[in-house]
């Protein structure tokens, strides 16, 4: 009976852990949706912002040279920013650490493609993750005020993130259609949200750093094909 006891009890232990967990999980992703959503605003109110240092296009993956379709829409929309007046310098920050696996120069030539100058467009190809692709925008480029383009799902921590390292940052969400395994990227974004909330708090430097490249310069400078 006494061993049945401790059982019941280590059980309940873990049942009780259990719940908490669950409880800090759902609070602090609570927490990151309410303080972040005032901070989405749309294509217009986006255009009318003053002194906007650029905006910021988060990477989604490629297809070899070709972006996926989430890409695209984020593509799309940052490109319909700049067109707008929103800012005249577009940051590009995505995966580029395989000599293989580009996403930035898709994303350049993407936009440049759309009629986006060249000496616009500046590359982060060390942006591995949303923290390192923020942090890079703030201390490698020198931007201060930021309008950051990517799906609504993933805008309120790029938005928490982006107020905790110190900028002023707005978000578009580039949603026009539906993406296949989109429950999956809601789960994991779930514990993405907890892993930045500590992030922000213990601010480790990202993989690289390096010189600084202010985005009010040229583009090209990021450039590094013939």
């Amino acid at each position: 009976m006494h061993l049945k006891k401790k059982i019941l009890r280590v059980f309940m232990i873990f049942i009780i852990l259990g719940i908490l967990g669950i409880i800090t999980v759902l609070s602090i992703n609570g927490y990151i949706i309410s303080t972040s959503k005032k901070r989405i605003i749309s294509l217009e109110q986006a255009s009318n912002l003053d002194e906007v240092d650029c905006i910021l296009v988060l990477g989604a993956g490629v297809w070899g040279d070709r972006p996926t379709f989430m890409l695209e829409d984020r593509l799309n929309f940052g490109i319909n920013l700049y067109k707008a007046g929103a800012s005249d310098r577009i940051l590009m920050s995505g995966d580029h650490g395989r000599k293989h696996y580009d996403e930035v120069n898709v994303m350049k030539d993407y936009a440049v493609n759309e009629g986006v100058l060249s000496s616009h467009v500046f590359m982060d190809h060390a942006g591995f993750s949303t923290y390192e692709s923020i942090y890079r925008a703030r201390d490698i480029f020198q931007a201060k005020k930021i309008i950051i383009v990517t799906q609504k799902y993933h805008l309120y921590r790029a938005l928490y993130v982006a107020d905790k390292l110190g900028l002023e940052a707005y978000g578009v969400a580039s949603n026009p259609r539906e993406y296949s395994g989109q429950r999956s990227r809601d789960i994991r974004e779930i514990l993405a949200r907890i892993k930045d909330f500590l992030y922000v708090i213990v601010k480790p430097e990202p993989t690289y750093l390096g010189d600084s490249i202010p985005v009010s310069g040229d583009g090209n400078i990021t450039n590094d094909k013939n």
